[in-house]
């Protein structure tokens, strides 16, 4: 039997450590479940060793797959920097990074074009959703890195922002004088229910007036003064303006931009594109220094 740990093996166990089940693993590496399970399956029988512990609902390490887990990490560490160093070669293949519709603006564009001019050979495919769309994705392992707008940061984020949420309508409307006060929402759009609780608890009655899941639509609907809707302040749509509404509207919650990136990383590009999310909200007014409020990482 050679006597060589095969690398892919090792990094498929690192994965599953890291990320504490195949399921997620096998997202994060772009393989199939299977694939992962069999690598896996070869290491052990390689090594003789149980290394993965399978009798609880959550996969956990052995001993012996405890013992494993530094050497490999030291093993794919050392084969990577060789690889770099020997090759030369830039970083290529695809990252997954997941926005909601509302926060695209202005801070994705900038940071896009800067991961294009330091990592040329690298894809990276937008995905823009509702926050609760993009948490499952990432649960799943199909996106490496997200930002959500959430009232609280989960396990495993941070934040990177926190801003309030304000009232906009179309420029020189009059929309927001109305009663009931006709409001547009995407369907899953995460702020509407706590807008209507606003709205409840100062006594202001309120319909749905445009309810869609396109956000161009509730865009639309909005500039042409035919609903107001909330975003949060900074990322206004071009077509409406903040409400002046001098205290006839609740003033509304603060809100969390959170980031969420894979761990582990299937490239140090995935690394790299967590970092500069991180410095683009850092140079906003309402973002968080670079050394951010993070959640205690606990694998799921």
């Amino acid at each position: 039997m050679p006597r060589n740990l095969d690398m892919t093996s090792l990094r498929s166990f690192v994965a599953i450590a890291d990320a504490g089940g195949v399921t997620r693993a096998a997202g994060f590496l772009n393989l199939t479940q299977s694939a992962v399970s069999m690598q896996i399956k070869r290491l052990e029988e390689m090594l003789d060793v149980t290394l993965l512990d399978r009798s609880a609902r959550q996969v956990g390490l052995t001993a012996a797959g405890e013992q494993l887990l530094g050497y490999a990490r030291r093993m794919l560490a050392l084969n990577d920097e060789a690889f770099a160093r020997l090759t030369r070669d830039e970083y290529e293949g695809e990252v997954v990074l997941g926005v909601p519709h509302d926060i695209v603006y202005p801070a994705i564009p900038q940071v896009l074009k800067q991961f294009a001019r330091d990592y040329p050979k690298m894809r990276v495919r937008l995905l823009s959703s509702f926050t609760r769309v993009l948490k499952g994705q990432f649960a799943r392992g199909e996106c490496d890195v997200i930002l959500t707008t959430e009232a609280v940061v989960e396990t495993g984020g941070e934040t990177v922002a926190e801003l309030p949420l304000i009232w906009v309508g179309a420029p020189g409307g009059v929309a927001w004088r109305q009663r009931p006060l006709r409001l547009a929402y995407e369907q899953h759009c995460i702020f509407r229910q706590g807008v209507q609780a606003a709205l409840d608890l100062a006594g202001i009655p309120w319909q749905m007036a445009v309810e869609s899941d396109s956000t161009r639509t509730v865009e639309a609907s909005v500039s042409a003064d035919l609903a107001v809707h909330t975003v949060l302040a900074g990322s206004e749509p071009p077509y409406v303006e903040r409400i002046a509404h001098g205290g006839t509207l609740p003033e509304l919650a603060r809100m969390k931009v959170n980031l969420y990136a894979a761990t582990p990383a299937h490239s140090p590009a995935v690394t790299a594109l967590a970092e500069m999310l991180r410095r683009a909200y850092a140079q906003r007014p309402g973002g968080k220094p670079v050394v951010n409020e993070r959640a205690e990482l606990r694998v799921v």
